[in-house]
């Protein structure tokens, strides 16, 4: 399918009626991912949790570094280590190389990284420059060893309805996988706000993009509904990476609760996940002393 045919394709059936319908049932999305054997599942964690300490506007100079990160991580005897964009001081290759090895010496995968992205904006030029950005993390990801990356939708511009926004987000993405295929990665559409905020929102972009190199990151604390639990049941079965929180919203609550962590790695059992889960820590505590205790529980869980 050319880009202009499937442009027409998308803009079509998210435009009318189709897709109307296609949104009020959140179960007709793509074909669940197809897993061989029982559950097996991995533990990482997002650099995200130590944001924090590794943030490269911090004066003099952030107390640490992904070099630390991944000491830190080798400390608490993790499988894995999700690396965020944001914290990358460099992309050269020979940085990317070392940071690779340091990984392998101390016995971590890479499991994914994790970018910043924006693929509902309406200037062509902008969209393009979105488009080329998660193509350059393809090639960095491919040299860290990375399995996926975790992508995102964005939100509709103003004066916009949702459904335009969705057909330009879906062939965004498209093209985007068409490039991570060739490099063997994943792009992992994480539910994260704008025009993913509610299942439905989510699977129906999920099933507007037929990738052989698509699925979802399954982020734990990001649907604000009436039950979260709910929503991450139907998602699961489409999850290629997880990013799991320590606590959940709830719609009309302002106050975060403490998240289930049995509950939530039993549905990921329940659709016989195979592959890492990131702790992606973003609660009050103080991440240094919370995280190791978030570790050993998922740890158990997960033994």
């Amino acid at each position: 399918m050319t880009n202009a045919t499937r442009r027409q394709f998308l803009t079509t059936t998210l435009t009318t009626g189709a897709g109307l319908a296609l949104a009020a049932r959140p179960a007709a999305a793509i074909e669940p991912v197809q897993r061989n054997g029982k559950s097996h599942i991995r533990l990482s964690i997002a650099a995200y949790s130590y944001r924090k300490y590794l943030d490269l506007k911090a004066r003099p100079k952030p107390e640490m570094t992904l070099d630390d990160f991944v000491e830190r991580c080798a400390d608490m005897n993790l499988d894995a280590v999700e690396l965020t964009q944001y914290y990358f001081a460099q992309t050269t290759p020979e940085y990317l190389a070392h940071l690779k090895g340091k990984c392998t010496r101390l016995g971590l995968d890479v499991s994914g990284t994790a970018i910043n992205n924006n693929f509902c904006l309406r200037e062509p030029d902008k969209l393009k420059e979105q488009i080329e950005h998660v193509k350059r993390w393809v090639e960095h990801t491919s040299r860290l060893g990375g399995k996926t990356i975790r992508i995102f939708a964005g939100a509709a511009p103003r004066g916009e309805s949702e459904e335009q926004a969705r057909a330009r987000c879906a062939e965004s993405i498209q093209e985007a996988c068409d490039y991570a295929g060739k490099h063997g990665i994943y792009l992992a559409l994480e539910n994260h706000g704008g025009i993913t905020s509610n299942i439905d929102q989510t699977l129906t972009l999920v099933r507007a993009v037929q990738h052989a190199w698509f699925g979802v990151n399954w982020d734990t604390g990001n649907f604000h509904s009436a039950d979260p639990y709910a929503d991450l049941v139907q998602l699961a079965p489409y999850a290629v990476t997880v990013q799991i929180k320590t606590e959940i919203h709830r719609a009309g609550k302002k106050e975060a609760e403490e998240a289930d962590l049995a509950r939530l790695i039993g549905i990921l059992r329940s659709t016989d996940y195979r592959g890492y889960v990131a702790l992606e820590y973003e609660a009050a505590e103080e991440p240094k002393t919370a995280i190791p205790q978030a570790i050993e529980a998922l740890k158990k869980l997960m033994g």
